[in-house]
C-alpha cells in the first residue's frame, strides 16, 4: 500500500490528472471529514458505505435510497475510491458526507473510523481493504459487503493468497450475486454467504420507468425502421459501426462515445464524416438530413436506448464491456465485442438468447442484418431475463435493516 501511495503521489508530479486527483483527494478525505460530519444528531445510526467508482456507485444506490426513504434520520457516509465516481457523484443528495476513502493503511483506517464512528459498514462488489477490514472487526462494527462475486482465479483462491481469503472472514455476511459465486465461497470454508443477487438491475429497472423524453430522439428515429443505439463507445467500436453505416443506408445510428473530449469527438466526426449531426447543435430541420446523431454529452444514454431496435455495448475490444442491461431492461437485443467473460449479465443475456458478442466486422453485419422479428424476439429475451433478476435490493435491504 505505501509503494502504491508513492506511485501514485510520483505520477501525480509528473502531471498525470487523475493521480493528482487522487492523490490530493485522499490527502484531504479525513480533514474533510472532521469538518462535516459535525455531530449536530450524535445519538442517530450511522451508516458508512464504500463504492470503487460510478458502477458500484449505481449498485448501492437503491439500498440508500431506500434507507434514506424509510430511516431519514440515519446518517450516511459515502465514500468513493476513483475521482470519477467521486467528482461525478460529490453533490450527491441522498447522503450526508460524499468523500474519498483515505488510502488503506493501519494508520488511516483508525482515524477514519475514529472519525466516521459507523454503525454497520457495507462494502460493494469488490472493495476488499484489509486495514480497513480487520480494524472494523477489532472494534465488532457490523460489516457486510453486496452484489459481490466471486471467480476461481481471484486472489482469494490461489495458494499464495490465504491471507485474503482469511479476510473474508471479517464481513458478518457477504451477499453475493450468483449461486456460483456462494458455492466457491462454501468450497474454501466461508460459509456466511448468501445468493441475492444483482442490486443493479433493480437500479436500471426504475431508470427505465423514469426515462426522459428527449425531442431531438424522437424526431431524429421518426419513420426510420432500423436505429442502432451505440453506448459507451471507444475507437475500435467506432469503426466497425462506421463501416456498417456506409454500406447500409438504410440503418440510422445514435452514438454515445464513453469519452466525449473534443479529440475523441474530432476522430468520431472524420469517421462518419457527411453522415452526422452533434445532439448539442441539432435542430428539428438538420436532423432530418443525417443518419448519425453523435450525442456530445453526459447523463442522457439510460433514457437513449428506449428509441432503438437494437444496441451495441462499447468496450469489448479493450479492457472489458461497460453497462448492458441498462439497454436490455428496454427489451432489445445487446451486441458486444469480444471481452466480455467477466461480466456475468452478459454471459447470462448470451445464455439467454438476448446478448451476441462479435469479433469482427462479418460478425457484427451478420447479426445487425437479421430480420426486424428476429431483434423483437431476442429483445424480448433481453427483457424476460431482466425481470427475472429484480428483487436484490429488497433482499438484502430486509437482512441489513429490515
Amino acid at each position: 500500500m505505501y509503494f502504491y501511495i508513492f506511485i501514485v503521489w510520483l505520477a501525480s508530479l509528473f502531471g498525470h490528472r487523475k493521480a493528482r486527483a487522487l492523490f490530493s483527494g485522499q490527502r484531504e478525505a479525513l480533514d474533510y471529514l472532521r469538518t462535516h460530519l459535525l455531530s449536530a444528531h450524535p445519538h442517530n445510526e450511522r451508516i458508512w458505505i464504500h463504492v470503487a467508482s460510478v458502477g458500484e456507485f449505481e449498485q448501492a444506490r437503491p439500498i440508500i435510497e431506500r434507507l434514506r426513504r424509510e430511516h431519514p434520520d440515519v446518517q450516511i457516509v459515502l465514500t468513493f475510491f476513483s475521482p470519477s465516481g467521486y467528482n461525478l457523484r460529490k453533490d450527491y443528495d441522498k447522503v450526508d458526507v460524499v468523500t474519498y476513502l483515505p488510502f488503506a493503511t493501519r494508520r488511516n483506517a483508525r482515524a477514519f473510523l475514529d472519525c466516521v464512528r459507523p454503525d454497520k459498514a457495507i462494502f460493494v462488489k469488490y472493495e476488499f481493504w484489509p486495514a480497513y477490514l480487520k480494524e472494523l472487526k477489532k472494534r465488532a462494527i457490523p460489516t457486510y459487503s453486496i452484489s459481490a462475486i466471486f471467480r476461481e482465479k481471484q486472489l482469494f483462491f490461489r495458494w499464495w493468497g490465504k491471507p485474503y481469503l482469511r479476510l473474508l472472514n471479517t464481513f458478518q455476511a457477504i451477499y453475493v450475486q450468483d449461486q456460483r459465486s456462494a458455492d466457491l465461497l462454501l468450497k474454501h470454508g466461508i460459509n456466511h454467504v448468501s445468493v441475492a443477487g444483482d442490486t443493479r438491475f433493480d437500479r436500471v429497472h426504475a431508470i427505465a420507468k423514469q426515462a426522459k423524453q428527449i425531442p431531438q430522439l424522437e424526431r431524429f428515429v421518426e419513420g426510420r425502421e432500423k436505429v442502432i443505439i451505440a453506448g459507451s463507445t471507444w475507437e475500435p467500436d467506432e469503426k466497425l459501426l462506421a463501416r456498417y453505416i456506409e454500406t447500409h443506408p438504410d440503418v440510422a445510428l445514435v452514438l454515445a462515445p464513453h469519452e466525449i473530449h473534443e479529440a475523441h469527438l474530432h476522430r468520431i466526426f472524420q469517421l462518419f464524416e457527411g453522415r452526422y449531426v452533434r445532439y448539442t447543435e441539432s435542430t428539428m430541420k438538420n436532423l432530418d438530413m443525417v443518419r448519425v446523431l453523435v450525442i456530445d454529452t453526459i447523463g442522457l444514454l439510460s433514457s437513449i436506448y428506449r428509441y432503438g431496435n437494437i444496441a451495441y455495448i462499447g468496450g469489448g475490444f479493450g479492457v472489458g464491456i461497460h453497462n448492458t442491461i441498462e439497454a436490455a431492461v428496454f427489451g432489445m437485443p445487446v451486441i458486444f465485442g469480444p471481452n466480455y467473460k467477466h461480466f456475468r449479465e452478459a454471459c447470462a443475456l448470451i445464455d439467454a438468447g438476448g446478448g451476441f458478442s462479435v469479433r469482427n466486422y462479418s460478425e457484427l453485419e451478420r447479426i445487425l442484418d437479421q430480420s426486424d422479428d428476429e431483434h423483437r424476439q431476442q429483445g424480448a429475451l433481453s427483457a424476460a431475463y431482466v425481470q427475472s433478476e429484480l428483487g436484490a435490493t429488497e433482499r438484502i435491504y430486509n437482512q441489513l435493516f429490515g
